[in-house]
């Protein structure tokens, strides 16, 4: 049993499990390791239905997803309410992205109701749905397919209790999506921990190419340029990964790559400033673009994580973004080559 489950309630389905609506000391270690990446690829509950408090026929029907963080967001909210809640399998992924994968679908809900014998558990015919899956669900093929009409609840888990008391009411406050500080600031350590391979590689890269020079290899010259090299790396990388979710909406223009183009250039010239007194002008230039490349390119990730984007906006950015970035990764790293020979 897991350590959420707070014993079970009898219904004619059999016994369903009861959630608790606090966190344990093993829910935070879970969530501070799928907030840092190491547990996000499988950190999920199992679907199916569950409840909290003392549910009874004509209780509410809560959908969610099975993305652990988004479960336990939604039964936090819910001390002191009796409900049901129906786990969706979404493989382990959160509803908004869920639903644009048609994961959280018209056929997955179809299917959840009738695995979980719904019909029978509750008088009435009322699902309420996260308004971020609104995307993936089509309201009138769910109710044909298992009789249950679709409900679109607020898009925070945190304004159920208010959406509920109000006769399943949602005011304008609810149906605002938003994008503060906070919500930004979550995103920086997943990002930043998912680069450890690919920064390792960068590493070893930086110390062979940097040692390449006039007397075929320094192992000097390894160590002093690629430790240059490297501090650009991780000058782009805290520029994309961490200034521009930061700053977001101080930043000019929509799309995502110019944001990091911007963040990255401010960090690249601090980079040949602090390297100013062992760096020529072309080894200075080619830092600068390849610290420009790695943020533009990393703030690209956050488009998918964000309501600024849409999946065509996504697509029609990385055809703008990405030939830039190339071209101005292609040349730092060539000019870093050159650069000891002139």
């Amino acid at each position: 049993m897991e350590p959420y489950v707070d014993g079970f309630v009898d219904t004619p389905v059999g016994f369903i499990p009861r959630v608790r609506t606090s966190l344990l000391a093993s829910d935070w270690l879970g969530v501070a390791g799928a907030r840092i990446g190491f547990t996000r690829a499988n950190y999920k509950v199992v679907p199916g239905l569950y409840c909290v408090g003392d549910p009874t026929p004509d209780s509410p029907v809560l959908v969610t997803c099975n993305y652990k963080l988004t479960f336990d967001a939604v039964r936090t909210e819910l001390s002191d309410i009796d409900a049901w809640i129906l786990v969706v399998d979404t493989r382990g992924i959160n509803v908004w992205c869920a639903a644009g994968k048609n994961l959280f679908s018209t056929h997955e809900i179809i299917l959840s109701v009738n695995a979980a014998r719904l019909g029978e558990v509750v008088a009435h015919r009322n699902l309420v749905l996260p308004q971020l899956g609104a995307t993936g669900v089509t309201a009138h093929m769910v109710k044909k397919g298992c009789g249950f009409k679709v409900e679109y609840g607020p898009i925070r888990a945190e304004d159920l209790p208010a959406y509920l008391a109000n006769g399943n009411q949602a005011d304008q406050d609810m149906r605002m999506v938003t994008f503060p500080l906070k919500e930004r600031a979550v995103l920086i350590p997943v990002e930043i921990f998912l680069l450890w391979k690919l920064l390792a590689w960068t590493i070893l890269a930086a110390f062979l190419l940097s040692g390449i020079g006039p007397d075929i290899f320094s192992l000097a010259a390894a160590w002093s340029r690629g430790t240059a090299a490297i501090t650009a790396t991780l000058f782009g990388i805290l520029a994309g990964c961490a200034v521009v979710p930061l700053m977001l909406n101080q930043l000019p223009w929509r799309q995502f790559w110019p944001k990091g183009v911007l963040t990255g250039a401010v960090a690249g010239l601090l980079c040949v400033m602090f390297f100013a007194g062992s760096l020529g002008w072309l080894a200075s230039i080619a830092l600068a673009l390849w610290t420009t490349a790695v943020s533009s390119y990393l703030a690209m990730n956050f488009t998918g994580s964000t309501p600024y984007t849409s999946p065509s906006g996504v697509e029609a950015e990385m055809r703008k973004g990405l030939p830039l970035q190339a071209g101005a990764a292609t040349l730092g790293i060539i000019g870093w080559l050159i650069a000891p020979f002139i």
